[in-house]
């Protein structure tokens, strides 16, 4: 049953697989309810059912047309493109409707624009929602600390063929948390590709590989390569379903934020 009291979630690429499974864990969430259903004008879904594809009907049909998608709704989750959630905050702030992104590959404006929009509401942003991922980052962040000197650090990571950007939202995240734990900019210090003659690895950089095939959800390992030893830190996702629990928690986080930038530290308390 559900709450009398129950969040009011707008789903943005509600056709998608990410939209799906949002739809269906808010479906079966006892204080959240779908009230609105967001896609592009090409999307098979639109003008149907937004839950037409689980076998019942919920009302909520799927539109292109952002302010009608988004009356009556107390939040917008967003895993779609860059320039699509930009154009849904911009709507969100007239709006008042909070926003939980889990959108990556903005670039400094994006970044920029999103924080001006969290002026005039609440927005929680974190490339990865799994509750997982981000307990990985706060161990992530304590071994960075302990393993400072004399450790060689690479971030591996490997997605689905389908992905569009390199490397993932949450392996730049994770450079940056490890960054940050010691004092610098992962700017300064990250190597995105090898080829040729390198010549031998510069100390303190940060390297990233990427692995993209099949239907991989998400693997991320942090290897921290000392003389004698390493230590390999790493998160694996079976399934977008944490993804989903996660940004559900982020929903009745945000129940109590006037307005603001957050990330899923804030969500779990892990500052």
């Amino acid at each position: 049953m559900t709450s009398t009291t129950a969040r009011r979630i707008a789903i943005a690429g509600a056709s998608g697989r990410m939209g799906r499974m949002l739809i269906e864990a808010v479906g079966e969430s006892a204080d959240c309810v779908l009230a609105g259903a967001l896609d592009v004008v090409a999307s098979p879904a639109m003008g149907h059912d937004a839950t037409a594809f689980l076998g019942r009907t919920s009302g909520v049909l799927v539109t292109a047309d952002l302010r009608a998608g988004l009356a009556g709704c107390d939040v917008l989750i967003d895993f779609t493109r860059p320039e699509g959630t930009l154009a849904h905050a911009k709507v969100c702030t007239e709006l008042g409707v909070q926003m939980v992104i889990g959108t990556t590959g903005f670039d400094d404006a994006g970044k920029a624009q999103l924080a001006l929009a969290a002026e005039k509401t609440a927005i929680m942003l974190a490339p990865n929602m799994s509750v997982g991922v981000n307990v990985t980052m706060k161990l992530l962040e304590l071994a960075a600390k302990a393993l400072s000197d004399g450790y060689d650090i690479e971030i591996i990571e490997a997605h689905h063929k389908h992905k569009v950007d390199a490397p993932s939202g949450t392996a730049l995240k994770m450079g940056e948390v490890i960054a940050e734990a010691q004092g610098t900019r992962l700017a300064d210090r990250a190597v995105y590709e090898r080829y040729g003659h390198t010549g031998e690895r510069e100390e303190g950089t940060i390297g990233f590989a990427t692995v993209r095939g099949g239907d991989i959800v998400g693997d991320h390992t942090v290897l921290f390569a000392g003389t004698g030893e390493r230590v390999e830190i790493t998160h694996k996702s079976n399934s977008r379903a944490g993804y989903a629990q996660g940004s559900l928690r982020a929903v009745r986080w945000l129940a109590a934020q006037p307005r603001g930038l957050f990330d899923m530290f804030d969500v779990l308390g892990l500052r």
